[in-house]
């Protein structure tokens, strides 16, 4: 699935199918489960042996070659994923045996990208249409430098609205693109992906990947992150470069984490926020925002302990009052909130 291919070579199957994968110790005791962990489950999991980034990049790789045929999420694999997966695996080994932290923050950590995303390597960046098929950008975008920086490994390119469906004059279905088909919702099929960035939503939700990147404009991470149910950041626009990436709006667009929990989100966030002198206009302000020892600092998992949440039913929950399924699982939810 590398430049110049058309479409990925993958099986066809009759059911959405979700995999689990355990890692074991000397004597068979489990250890490890890569189903939904989060990054820094994944970290502490390489740092105790219990995993490491070749097979987690294997797993997921698993995951899409399944799941893909359905849900059209991943437009192409990075042919030199695994490679980086085995470097990264070197690096913890070392900083094992002298006992010393990773360098990056996502150290081994597979991220998935929008196809709109520049990457100088064997993929390309089409913004999913046939019309930039075999081109070659002259560098890696900021983010994506970013990402390495911090030693995450680059697994491949997510679909999404081609053109951010800024060329079809609002005739073509959200996540609708050439190159990969239309994406589904992996929770309900007939349910609308939304936003530009619904492959980047779509592969965290089915467990394809554990972060991924999208981009906004005007609800194209927000929408996804809240319509396939995992969590988007939308960075104040120049708190993320958009040098590298295939462009919409000077004043509007900006990259941001597609994560399955607030946490993940945040360790991605710190990663690709700064200063860019390839997007100085915009950047160079918003560096001045950035708070000194990053985000992860003001995260607080008992947060919303003691706190108590307003539900608005009306008029957002009366307006489906005749639907048979919409009003129940809302209240389905509310009350697992209530009681959990």
């Amino acid at each position: 699935m590398g430049r110049g291919n058309h479409k990925a070579d993958l099986p066809l199957i009759p059911l959405l199918l979700v995999t689990y994968c355990f890692t074991y110790n000397s004597i068979g005791r489990l250890q490890f489960n890569i189903h939904e962990a989060t990054v820094d489950q994944i970290q502490n999991a390489f740092a105790q042996s219990q995993l490491t980034s070749r097979q987690l990049v294997d797993f997921y790789n698993h995951q899409i070659q399944t799941l893909n045929p359905i849900l059209r999420a991943v437009i192409e694999i990075n042919p030199d994923a695994q490679h980086q997966a085995d470097q990264a695996d070197k690096q913890w080994k070392r900083l094992r045996r002298t006992r010393q932290q990773p360098l990056g923050s996502l150290q081994g950590i597979p991220v998935l990208l929008k196809d709109s995303i520049g990457t100088k390597d064997k993929m390309n960046t089409t913004a999913g249409s046939y019309a930039l098929l075999g081109s070659v950008v002259p560098r890696d975008a900021m983010v994506v430098e970013k990402l390495r920086k911090a030693g995450a490994v680059i697994l491949g390119k997510a679909s999404q609205s081609e053109w951010y469906k800024m060329r079809s004059l609002g005739k073509l279905p959200n996540g609708w693109c050439a190159r990969s088909g239309q994406g589904v919702n992996p929770y309900v099929e007939m349910g609308d992906p939304c936003g530009s960035s619904s492959g980047s939503a779509i592969a965290v939700a089915a467990n394809m990947v554990a972060v991924s990147l999208g981009t906004e404009t005007d609800r194209s991470i927000i929408c996804p992150a809240d319509r396939n149910s995992v969590v988007g950041i939308v960075p104040t626009v120049g708190l993320t470069s958009r040098a590298g990436v295939v462009p919409v709006s000077a004043r509007m667009d900006t990259i941001g984490p597609i994560c399955r929990t607030v946490s993940d989100a945040v360790h991605v966030l710190d990663v690709i926020v700064g200063y860019d002198p390839r997007d100085p206009e915009a950047t160079a302000k918003a560096a001045e925002f950035i708070p000194k020892g990053g985000y992860m600092q003001f995260l607080n998992k008992d947060g919303l302990e003691g706190k108590r949440l307003g539900i608005v039913r009306t008029p957002f929950i009366d307006s489906y009052i005749n639907d048979s399924l919409v009003v129940p699982a809302f209240e389905q939810h509310i009350s697992t909130l209530r009681y959990s």
